[in-house]
C-alpha cells in the first residue's frame, strides 16, 4: 500500500523536531573556564506537535489531499553544573524552586561531602586496627 500524504507530512515535521531538540540541547556543550573549572549548561525543552489532513475525492474524479502540520519548541535554560577540581555544584537559575528541586540541587554537594568524610575516616580506622 502506498504511503498516505499525511504520513509524509508528519514524518517531515517529526524529523525537524529531532534536529532542534536532541540530547545536546538539554545538556549543553561543556565550557572550560580555566584548567580546573568547567561549566555545563542544562536546559528544559518543551515541544508541541500537530498534524492533520483531509481527502477529497468522493465527488471529484481526481483524488485531492489537503493537509498541514505545525510544531513548537521552547528551550529554557534552567541551571548550570559547575565542575571545579572534581567537585560538582548546581547553580539553578529559577528562584521558584520546590523543596524537591532544592534537595536534588543539594545532592551533588552532599555526595562530595560524604565522600570526603569517608576518605578521612578510612585512614583513622586503619591506624586503630594496627
Amino acid at each position: 500500500m502506498a504511503e498516505h500524504p499525511v504520513q509524509g507530512l508528519m514524518g517531515a515535521t517529526a524529523e525537524k523536531i529531532r534536529e532542534l531538540a536532541d540530547a545536546n540541547t538539554i545538556i549543553g556543550t561543556p565550557i572550560a573556564v580555566d584548567a580546573t573549572t568547567t561549566i555545563i549548561p542544562v536546559s528544559k525543552v518543551t515541544m508541541g506537535f500537530a498534524s492533520g489532513g483531509s481527502d477529497v475525492g468522493a465527488k471529484v474524479t481526481k483524488e485531492m489531499f489537503g493537509g498541514g502540520s505545525g510544531a513548537g519548541v521552547s528551550i529554557t535554560p534552567i541551571a548550570f553544573l559547575v565542575v571545579t577540581d572534581g567537585n560538582v555544584r548546581t547553580v539553578q537559575l529559577a528562584d521558584h524552586a520546590s523543596p524537591i528541586d532544592n534537595a536534588i540541587n543539594a545532592l551533588p554537594e552532599l555526595v562530595d561531602k560524604l565522600a570526603s568524610l569517608l576518605k578521612r575516616e578510612e585512614p583513622s580506622r586503619q591506624s586503630e586496627e594496627a
